[in-house]
């Protein structure tokens, strides 16, 4: 289990450290009870996105903005619409929500 739906904030987003073993953390954004999950991961340097912890998303909070250089990605499908690699895309984490949990694959981020 990655977390609650309840530990995300609604119309927010939260990080996660890395598995176990693991070098790279991951994100989930959510709105109502739509959540994606992200690799914490910039494909343009392969950085961590926030700038702070579970600071993720645009001002307006429309976008997925990349601290290091400000590439701009798009919540629903993490295409990168603006920034060094744009048309690349973050890379997305297959979810399941069961009972208020949302659940991950036990490699996700390796």
């Amino acid at each position: 289990m990655l977390c609650r739906l309840d530990d995300i904030p609604d119309g927010g987003a939260r990080g996660f450290g890395p598995a176990p073993g693991g070098f790279t953390g991951l994100f989930a954004v959510r709105r109502g009870v739509q959540v994606v999950v992200y690799v914490n991961a910039c494909p343009h340097l392969g950085v961590p996105l926030d700038w702070m912890p579970d600071r993720f998303l645009s001002a307006d909070g429309s976008r997925i903005v990349c601290a290091t250089h400000g590439a701009e990605f798009r919540i629903a499908d993490g295409l990168c619409l603006r920034g060094p690699c744009l048309g690349e895309r973050l890379e997305r984490v297959m979810i399941a929500i069961e009972d208020g949990a949302v659940l991950v694959p036990e490699d996700a981020g390796l």
